[in-house]
Parts: C-alpha cells; sequence; structure tokens
C-alpha cells in the first residue's frame, strides 16, 4: 500500500499578549520537535527523516534523542542479536579461508 503524507498542526486560539507572542516561535519548534522524536521513538521514521523534518545535523538529532532518552541502536531481541553475530563470524571465516588460498 502506498504511503500517503498528512500535515500536522497545532491550533488554537488565546488573547493577544505580548508574553504569549514572544514564546510563540519556540513551543511551536519543541512542540514539533517532541512529535518528531515520538515517530522516531516507535520507528515510524528513520533518523536521517526525523533530522531532515527539523532542519537540524544527524549530529543535533544524535544530542535529541540522547535527552528524550532514545536509543541510536534498534532494538533486537538476544536471539536477534545471536544469529546476526553468527552470521558476521561465518562471513569473517569465509574471508579468511578465501584469503589463505591466494
Amino acid at each position: 500500500m502506498p504511503k500517503t503524507e498528512v500535515e500536522i498542526q497545532f491550533a488554537f486560539t488565546l488573547p493577544v499578549d505580548e508574553s504569549f507572542l514572544q514564546h510563540k516561535t519556540d513551543a511551536e519548534r519543541k512542540a514539533k520537535e517532541a512529535f518528531v522524536l515520538e515517530l522516531l521513538r516507535h520507528g515510524d521514521i528513520s533518523a536521517g527523516r526525523a533530522a531532515k523534518l527539523l532542519d537540524i545535523s544527524r549530529w543535533d538529532l544524535s544530542d535529541l534523542m540522547s535527552e528524550a532518552g532514545i536509543s541510536p541502536f534498534a532494538e533486537v531481541t538476544g536471539e536477534e542479536l545471536a544469529a546476526e553475530v553468527e552470521t558476521a563470524l561465518k562471513a569473517l571465516n569465509n574471508q579468511d579461508d578465501e584469503g589463505c588460498h591466494e
């Protein structure tokens, strides 16, 4: 099924007050940041996409992820990790075997 895009907006009306206006931009940035980080936390978007949506570098995104308690590594089970290690070891052994015949 093809993915579609949806625009997310948060809107409400407040009486005009200078203190509200001073903080509006910062609050909008923080709301967008929180939403994007939540999508990232649940694996709905990639880190690259999150950085692009927030218009920041991957390094800055890494800092935000750390502050939000989001691991930069995919969560895997012990069994999945063991399978990955086994695959890597087999690949290394095959390289060693090919190197011995040269």
